[in-house]
């Protein structure tokens, strides 16, 4: 199951209720499917929940039934069909197109001036043209139509709804989508399916931890890298002031720090500090080390 599968089957979950919602949702539907036009209605989905949904939904919203629809158990491509003259004349008028012209499909603004309504327009848009990657790859939501017009107009409509999308052109369809981890949050929650948009949240957040912890492991490798150079560095310089004889005739200090520095060659600087008695500070302790570099740097 893909992503995009288990947020549509999420949304069928919802019930098919308000006149004006549903017929918002089917008219969704119908901008964004298979073909739309006065001599046919052709959906073609493979999801059994949403061909499960087809027929109350469109009972609802035109009170009439598909012409041709997949039988019980069917599975693979299912297709909807509608035909006949009359019923695709009674949906032309009621979408607030005239069936006696051209069908030209653009968003009938008319039909969406209730919040409800909008919401159940893109979920209709959503369930017929969109499909959505998996949040862990990458973010990408995005919805597809033959229709120019009205490809145009629903990215007018997102944009007055908040959610500013991009569009595309890719072999002959045009295609509207987000990039953006928010905003396909903020869509899915309005189209009603707050677990997928949850699961977008989730991905994110394990991915910015993951980062997070990348960027300390590599900030912590780096140090370590330093450490290790200065303390080879270190140990190069006390060498050579005990091959000259230079080192037994510094201050009882610098003869301690440098005994204790070849002794304890991995430690790190906080870490050597504490091995004086009494401790001494960090500063103190690299003060007196660059001390012995310089003598061995003089030699």
């Amino acid at each position: 199951m893909s992503f995009s599968f288990d947020t549509k089957n999420e949304l069928c979950r919802l019930p098919v209720q308000k006149l004006c919602c549903a017929r918002a949702e089917a008219y969704g539907i119908l901008l964004y499917c298979s073909t739309f036009h006065s001599a046919e209605i052709r959906i073609v989905t493979e999801n059994p929940n949403f061909a499960a949904r087809l027929p109350k939904l469109f009972h609802r919203a035109f009170g009439l039934r598909f012409d041709r629809q997949p039988g019980a158990g069917q599975e693979g491509k299912l297709v909807f069909q509608i035909t006949e003259g009359k019923k695709l004349d009674h949906i032309i008028n009621l979408l607030g197109y005239d069936p006696r012209q051209n069908l030209v499909l653009h968003i009938n603004f008319g039909m969406l001036e209730e919040e409800c309504c909008r919401a159940s327009f893109l979920r209709g848009v959503f369930f017929a043209g969109g499909s959505l990657t998996d949040p862990l790859k990458r973010y990408h939501l995005e919805l597809t139509t033959s229709h120019y017009q009205a490809s145009r107009e629903l990215e007018v409509l997102l944009r007055e709804a908040g959610y500013p999308p991009k569009s595309v052109m890719r072999n002959g369809s045009f295609v509207t989508y987000f990039k953006q981890s928010d905003q396909i949050e903020d869509f899915l929650t309005l189209i009603g399916a707050p677990v997928a948009a949850m699961n977008v949240m989730t991905a994110k957040m394990e991915k910015d931890l993951r980062n997070s912890v990348n960027r300390r492991l590599n900030c912590d490798s780096a140090n370590l890298d330093k450490a290790v150079d200065a303390a080879l560095e270190q140990l190069e310089a006390i060498r050579k002031l005990e091959a000259a004889g230079l080192l037994e005739k510094q201050p009882e200090r610098l003869r301690q720090t440098a005994a204790l520095r070849a002794s304890n060659p991995e430690l790190t600087l906080s870490e050597l500090a504490e091995e004086f008695d009494p401790p001494v500070t960090k500063s103190c302790l690299n003060h007196r080390l660059r001390k012995l570099m310089e003598l061995a740097k003089n030699l």
